[in-house]
């Protein structure tokens, strides 16, 4: 019996031990993080210097060759380029739209979505049928809706308190809008702008057509754009809508993931990778999408480096290509790794934004998330209370095939959609403290995986 209790009372001694020892550690990435911290000029540079970075444009190609030396002046053990093959889509001349009642024209504020086929070059005009939801169109006579213009206006739903389960709600407009009409002979689609915000700037964003559909154009039309349109339909249902725009894919073009890493000292072999997404669409700086993801995954090594602290396993800092149009950089990771046969037993991706820190979600096995749970008092001080099942990341995603658990970072949601896929997704929108607080965070949780693995 007494050697029960002085058994038990040396693993209490041990527990409490560390427990010390790791809350010192993550204080001291917080200290460093807000005190020295790089995110926030790098993310200028990204964001000023170089600008919007769609996949297959020189802008992408800019922001791989400024990753690659950064993390090389970084002194990272390695840093290399990784091929991946990327869809090339170009917006072409500014569109073109206006609402035409009576003899009335108002100019609207629309964008061409990406992976939509142009207009005619003289455009489009034709009458409009406004639905908020695909059973409403699948329930109409094609008689009705052939040689219309399909307006989906059903907004995100407001009442969700985390505007990410808003969005979902929404996107199947965005995403198959184009599909669904052009099923019922509809000549073009306008989709309205993924926001609950009001405002002039349309939302942009990925939509794909199906196999054996005619390919009509779509576009994104401003919140505003959109409440001006529905209100002119239901005062004259005979209004007309015209919209031009000049958009083209191009065959697929060559770019990169850029990979960076420390080195394991003691099980090199086990992978733990940390990351964000390069690219972003062509009317965005995207600085908060996710041009805040990349450079706190890049953060996240240096803080471990100037903090002298030696990782067990081999971190890896990527910058992926092509989340927003394709994923292609995320799939070409995962296909890499498993021919290569790493093991890979974590991966952290930041692809919510750069504001304030609140948790993460975890995708793995109830055994694995318990493995994690027992870490939230060491993490609760600094504001991360919300860590539990959730989602990973689209970058990542392909990694689960591998038995990789996979943690999304979740900052705030709240001004998240006020900016997404926009022109004022700028520099000046984003925090320098928040920023800091959302590298230090990702830090703290590879510490913490690092040392105590899954």
């Amino acid at each position: 019996m007494k050697k029960t209790i002085t058994l038990l009372l040396i693993l209490v001694v041990h527990y409490v031990q560390a427990q010390y020892t790791d809350s010192v550690t993550i204080r001291k990435i917080y200290d460093e993080a807000l005190s020295n911290g790089k995110s926030y000029e790098w993310l200028r540079h990204l964001t000023k210097k170089i600008g919007p970075r769609l996949s297959g444009s020189a802008g992408a190609q800019k922001a791989v060759d400024w990753t690659k030396q950064l993390m090389e002046q970084q002194g990272f053990d390695r840093v290399y380029l990784q091929d991946v093959m990327v869809p090339h889509w170009v917006r072409g001349a500014k569109e073109e739209a206006y609402i035409l009642n009576g003899k009335k024209k108002t100019v609207v504020p629309i964008a061409a979505l990406g992976g939509s086929v142009a207009t005619p070059p003289k455009g489009i005009g034709a009458g409009v049928i406004e639905v908020k939801s695909f059973a409403e169109l699948r329930a109409m006579s094609p008689d009705k809706v052939k040689g219309k213009i399909v307006f989906f206006n059903r907004p995100m739903d407001p009442t969700k308190i985390n505007t990410f389960e808003a969005y979902a709600g929404a996107v199947e407009q965005r995403a198959n809008g184009a599909t669904e009409a052009a099923r019922l002979g509809a000549v073009g689609a306008i989709i309205r702008s993924m926001t609950n915000v009001h405002d002039d700037y349309p939302h942009v964003g990925g939509m794909r057509y199906a196999t054996g559909v005619p390919l009509i154009p779509t576009a994104a039309i401003s919140t505003n754009g959109a409440d001006l349109l529905s209100k002119t339909l239901a005062e004259n249902p005979n209004a007309t809508f015209f919209f031009k725009q000049n958009c083209e894919t191009l065959p697929d073009a060559k770019s990169y993931n850029v990979v960076g890493e420390i080195r394991g000292s003691e099980k090199p072999d086990e992978i733990i990778v940390v990351g964000g997404h390069l690219d972003s669409w062509d009317l965005a700086e995207g600085a908060h999408d996710d041009g805040a993801g990349c450079v706190q995954s890049i953060e996240v090594l240096r803080i471990l480096k100037a903090l002298g602290i030696k990782p067990k396993r081999t971190i890896r800092a990527v910058m992926f290509m092509n989340e927003e149009n394709g994923l292609k950089g995320g799939i070409q990771y995962a296909d890499v790794a498993k021919k290569n046969n790493e093991k890979h037993i974590a991966a952290v991706e930041s692809d919510n934004g750069g504001f304030t820190p609140r948790g993460f979600g975890i995708v793995g096995t109830p055994e694995q998330r318990a493995k994690v749970i027992p870490w939230k008092p060491l993490l609760a001080p600094y504001g991360l209370h919300e860590i539990g099942p959730g989602s990973g990341g689209a970058d990542i995603g392909p990694l689960a095939q591998l038995g990789t658990v996979l943690f999304g970072f979740k900052p705030d949601s709240q001004r998240y959609f006020d900016y997404h896929h926009t022109m004022v997704d700028t520099f000046e929108t984003v925090s320098q403290r928040e920023l800091e607080l959302g590298g230090a965070s990702m830090a703290a949780l590879v510490y913490l995986l690092d040392k105590n693995g899954l």
